[in-house]
């Protein structure tokens, strides 16, 4: 939470302007081109391109310019104790937290992750489940985790709890984020469908998209290595999504 404000203020000192809660739809120039978005309230803000950058909500702001994309949501849920003394030093988890990671199945499942925070307090987790927008906090989860997480560090089962939260992560079937120019919508670059590595993969995405903006070539791996992350690889040869 803290890089993301960082990033947002960042943003703001650079000449962003940020309009908060805000729906927003199409505006089409010649040859379907999109030249800026209309908000909920009528406004319009021109653009020369349209980010869509809108994690979680990707598919649903895709759908919205003309260009949808498969970006599901995953919910998960994270348990936070209450602060301790050091007690564990690195991110710890195991095996099965990287088969989950890359499992496509949509029922539940969980696997133990465990990370001290300096605060004090320690991280549990990890669950998946695809159940849509669902905001239920769903005990039976908290309690799978924390047994989980207690198994690995029996010390845990003296520890108590003081929250837990739930999220969802901007899932993509094929477990890659869509970063491009839309070959249905001219304007429109998506930045989105990262899962639970978008901190992580936002500094390398932000240079895909300004390369793309700027016409230049990225400077960073394998240009060839961005075509597996262009929208159009969920298209027909019909230029229909399947």
């Amino acid at each position: 939470m803290l890089a993301a404000a960082a990033l947002l203020r960042a943003a703001l000192r650079r000449g962003a302007r940020l309009h908060t809660g805000e729906a927003v739809g199409a505006v089409t120039g010649r040859a379907g081109r999109i030249t800026g978005v209309r908000t909920a309230a009528g406004d319009v803000l021109p653009a020369d391109a349209v980010v869509n950058a809108a994690g979680t909500w990707g598919g649903d702001v895709g759908r919205r310019l003309g260009a949808p994309v498969e970006v599901l949501p995953r919910r998960g849920f994270v348990l936070v104790t209450e602060p301790l003394p050091p007690m564990v030093r690195h991110k710890v988890y195991s095996a099965d937290y990287v088969a989950g990671v890359a499992s496509s199945a949509a029922g539940l499942e969980t696997s133990c992750v465990v990370e001290g925070t300096r605060g004090g307090t320690i991280l549990i987790g990890a669950s998946r489940e695809r159940v849509g927008f669902d905001t239920t906090m769903n005990t039976a989860v908290v309690t799978r985790l924390a047994a989980q997480a207690c198994r690995l560090f029996p010390f845990l089962r003296g520890v108590h709890l003081i929250r837990a939260y739930r999220g969802f992560r901007p899932y993509c079937p094929d477990h890659l984020p869509v970063v491009g120019p839309d070959p249905r919508a001219p304007g429109v670059v998506h930045a989105c469908g990262h899962e639970g590595a978008g901190i992580g993969l936002a500094p390398a995405t932000g240079a895909l998209v300004t390369a793309h903006l700027l016409g230049r070539p990225w400077r960073g791996a394998d240009p060839a290595a961005h075509t597996g992350l262009l929208p159009d690889r969920f298209l027909t040869p019909g230029g229909a999504p399947p």
